[in-house]
């Protein structure tokens, strides 16, 4: 945000505590002694002014970041998100832009129970309009989110709270990543498992137990879902002939639900074995620990599923 911030004086950020408290996962820690109270806001608890006021600058030629500090209260701004931002471009003819970047934080960080854990990333994949990303390393996360504060449609873009913590390449200087082009984590043979977000980490794990028992996974990691590399995804299933998606976000209709489907419409020739979908089970996500962990996907159910889709016999 710095990089593109000294870039770009039409570039600011706006927020609950983005400023005086450098956020509450000290994301902007820094910036409002570099850039001041006019390029770092702090907003009122209100999502809805977060977004309205930021939808508004865009339209009027600046570069707003939008942080929802938590995903779960980007509802609170659906209205301007889904039938405002997503639109405006569309229904002026393309006479409006909207260079709009909306970080959301999602993901459940350990007992913070049914308002504050959600990945609701899925909601807005139904929407036209919108661009999603949703980077799982810090080398992604800058390169992505250069793109996204660079480019004309808005976008909204996922960083998993639990990612925060883990530690990476990102080199200084300057580089950006394409929307669209998915990354292969991991070369395998024996199955391809398509790890969203947060998810990577869990996926990672699971591919080294795989591994030591004999079975080889390729790991792919979607970075935007939208656009979706379909291409990518597709070209792994013809060499593995089975697919596994995991994804934090609860399992019905989550983003594994549309890329299950692409799947089966585009490759089906390819399968050998369903696909299978290792993701949170439909309830909401509750404060005890050990209920949490029961409800998240781990190590052991992706270690499973691949498994099963290995030994599976059509």
């Amino acid at each position: 945000m710095c990089e593109e911030m000294r870039r770009d004086p039409s570039v600011f950020l706006i927020g609950e505590d983005v400023g005086v408290f450098d956020g509450v996962f000290g994301v902007s820690a820094g910036m409002l002694a570099e850039f001041g109270a006019e390029r770092v806001r702090d907003t009122p608890i209100s999502e809805m002014a977060i977004v309205g006021g930021a939808l508004g600058a865009a339209l009027m030629g600046m570069r707003p970041i939008a942080e929802i500090m938590f995903a779960d209260f980007v509802t609170c701004a659906m209205d301007q998100v889904v039938n405002q931002a997503a639109k405006a471009r569309y229904m002026s003819g393309g006479k409006a832009n909207v260079p709009l970047t909306l970080r959301i934080v999602n993901g459940a960080p350990g007992s913070a129970a049914a308002q504050h854990s959600q990945s609701p990333e899925a909601w807005f994949m139904n929407v036209p309009g919108l661009k999603i990303a949703i980077p799982a390393t810090p080398y992604d996360a800058k390169g992505l989110l250069k793109t996204a504060i660079r480019g004309e449609d808005p976008v909204l873009f996922f960083e998993h709270k639990m990612l925060y913590a883990v530690k990476g390449e990102a080199p200084e200087g300057e580089y950006t990543i394409p929307f669209g082009q998915a990354a292969i984590r991991r070369q395998g043979t024996d199955a391809t498992v398509i790890a969203i977000g947060g998810a990577l980490p869990v996926v990672e794990q699971a591919a080294q137990q795989l591994e030591r028992a004999g079975i080889s996974v390729e790991v792919i990691d979607p970075r935007t879902l939208v656009p979706l590399d379909t291409e990518t995804l597709i070209k792994s299933v013809q060499k593995t002939h089975r697919a596994v998606i995991v994804h934090e976000a609860h399992r019905r209709a989550g983003p594994g639900a549309e890329i299950a489907a692409l799947l089966a419409e585009e490759a089906i020739g390819y399968l050998d074995a369903p696909i299978l979908r290792v993701a949170a089970k439909n309830v909401p996500f509750p404060y005890n620990p050990d209920l949490e962990r029961f409800i998240l996907p781990s190590v052991e159910d992706v270690v499973a599923a691949v498994k099963g889709v290995t030994q599976y016999r059509l």
